[in-house]
């Protein structure tokens, strides 16, 4: 699947969640509930996909953790916040860079209409 429609399809997802979940339930419960809607549709998936930090000599196996990771391709990294701040661009930015992956999407389910709540970003 091409990455414009797979970012259209887990769009799409989330909207339905959000569409049943609402504004003002816990991250972790948004994050199952997606994983579960992307698994349903056949999409290869993985929830707390760990993220390896390489320091000179050193590999720190845990360094990071992605909330999902889409055909080895789209990062997803979901929030429960008033808004977004530069440290959340920052993190998802990180995340794309250290698993050398091109497209993520910084999710805020606390919002009234999803699509408020949604960034793309592209390296």
């Amino acid at each position: 699947m091409e990455i414009n429609d797979l970012t259209e399809k887990i769009i799409g997802l989330a909207i339905e969640v959000h569409r049943h979940l609402g504004p003002g339930i816990l991250e972790s419960a948004y994050k199952e509930c997606l994983f579960y809607e992307i698994k349903k549709n056949g999409i290869h998936v993985e929830c707390e996909k760990a993220l390896p930090l390489i320091y000179k000599e050193i590999k720190l196996e845990q360094g990071y953790r992605i909330d999902l990771l889409i055909e080895n391709k789209l990062v997803i990294e979901l929030k429960t916040v008033e808004a977004f701040t530069d440290v959340h661009f920052a993190q998802i930015l990180t995340y794309m860079k250290l698993g050398n992956y091109s497209t993520g999407l910084l999710i805020n389910f606390n919002t009234k209409m999803l699509k408020q709540g949604i960034k793309r970003f592209r390296i």
